[in-house]
């Protein structure tokens, strides 16, 4: 998967930053950031920790809409931050750099290698990004809860080509993403358990499936 510094060198990576006005920020846990988001075209780069962008209506409801790793990227133009029903929080400790979208498509030398193999690399993750999302429709689309959770480990399954799927949270963030009833969720879960089709030990959970279940 393309990462925002491919094939840049780190040298070049602080002149990219400087050339681009990049601002650096530590937040700890459980700190909102949509006050940093919610003004302008802002592109978050996740350069340590782990955050969430949540979507909560009016009855209350949480849905996880992206879990973001180091090296992710975010935007108040690509994850809807603008709606007031999102909102995007840090579960850990979290480093992030700030650039202004209008700084990058304005940049004063765009004829510099580092910055051309960066405009590349942002492209190819909006493209990744596109893809997710239209991954996530066909979760929600599913009209039951075993078929969101097997479209779920399909998925995953066929971008890392492995059977271990690791919940990277909570089994109560992984309902909220998948936008299940986490009790019900349980109950699936040992149901496909007991028919033979998974194993769970902690937050693993390992898919025994034959070659056309994919």
């Amino acid at each position: 998967m393309t990462k925002i510094f491919d094939n840049i060198l780190p040298r070049n990576k602080d002149k990219l930053l400087k050339l681009l006005g990049a601002h650096n920020f530590t937040f700890k846990k459980d700190t909102s950031l949509q006050s940093f988001v919610k003004e302008g075209n802002i592109i978050g780069i996740i350069t340590k920790g782990y955050v969430q962008i949540i979507r909560t209506d009016h009855n209350g409801n949480r849905t996880i809409i992206e879990e973001l790793m180091e090296e992710d990227i975010f935007g108040s133009f690509i994850s809807s931050l603008k709606n007031k029903e999102y909102n995007i929080i840090t579960k850990e400790d979290t480093e992030i750099i700030f650039i202004d979208y209008e700084q990058i498509i304005n940049c004063l030398d765009p004829t510099k290698n580092y910055y051309i193999e960066f405009t590349k690399n942002l492209l190819e993750i909006f493209a990744t990004k596109i893809n997710e999302k239209n991954e996530r429709i066909e979760i929600l689309t599913k009209k039951t809860i075993r078929n969101k959770l097997l479209e779920y480990f399909s998925i995953i399954f066929k971008k890392h080509n492995s059977k271990y799927i690791y919940i990277p949270s909570s089994f109560t963030d992984l309902a909220d993403y998948l936008a299940i009833d986490r009790s019900a969720m349980s109950r699936e879960l040992k149901n496909l358990k007991d028919e033979g089709l998974i194993e769970i030990k902690g937050k693993r959970i390992t898919l025994l499936y034959n070659d056309n279940w994919f």
